[in-house]
């Protein structure tokens, strides 16, 4: 596959699928809504703490690579993001939901799937994930891999490939446990506050003006 995403670009991907299926009344989604997309608690593996900062760059990265871009909503003040997923893969309700519950969780079970999905499409049956599993598997190139069965596990789990990795390349554990930003060195984390705190500064500048066009109206 040309498209390869990093943890955080296919996490940023994951959420804007699943806002649009679940809560199409709140998306497109502001940097801010997205952001705690990506960190909420519920329905994520592992669970981040990204900076805005840190989403806008993945939301930038993923632009050039044609799978996102900025767009503006009547009555908001502030840039919305959307994926363009559909606009590079044909793919079905059952097939996109499995890609971005991969997404969003990392390797599973048919059967974690199945349940995993509910919020995005329900499932009749195992047999109804197990053949949409197959479809992704023999897309050309495919978009999902079943792994090998773990000693200790009795069913196997299938991952997404838009990390451009293998089954034999990425074991089933790999992802890291831990906030990303406990990884990150000291001066770039106090660079990205910076930027962060520039940002909100300019917000606020904004709002004030706003309110004072606002006041010199009465």
């Amino acid at each position: 596959m040309d498209i390869v995403l990093d943890e955080k670009e296919a996490r940023i991907l994951g959420c804007l699928i699943e806002k649009e299926i679940t809560t199409p009344e709140y998306y497109p989604l502001s940097l801010n809504s997205l952001t705690n997309a990506c960190n909420q608690k519920s329905n994520r593996n592992p669970v981040v703490s990204y900076y805005e900062t840190a989403v806008a760059r993945g939301l930038d990265s993923l632009q050039l690579k044609g799978l996102t871009r900025m767009t503006h909503t009547a009555g908001s003040r502030v840039p919305k993001y959307l994926h363009t997923t559909l606009d590079h893969f044909d793919l079905s309700g059952q097939e996109i939901a499995i890609l971005c519950e991969l997404m969003l969780r990392g390797p599973q079970t048919v059967g974690e799937i199945r349940t995993h999905t509910e919020r995005m499409y329900a499932f009749q049956n195992l047999e109804e994930v197990e053949k949409t599993l197959q479809v992704l598997t023999e897309q050309d190139p495919p978009l999902a891999a079943k792994l090998p069965r773990e000693a200790g596990r009795k069913e196997c789990r299938y991952m997404h490939l838009f990390s451009g990795a293998s089954p034999a390349e990425k074991p089933a554990d790999v992802l890291s446990p831990g906030p990303e930003e406990a990884k990150v060195p000291v001066q770039k984390r106090i660079i990205e506050l910076e930027e962060e705190l520039k940002r909100l500064k300019s917000e606020l500048e904004e709002l004030k003006q706003a309110f004072a066009e606002f006041k010199s109206q009465f």
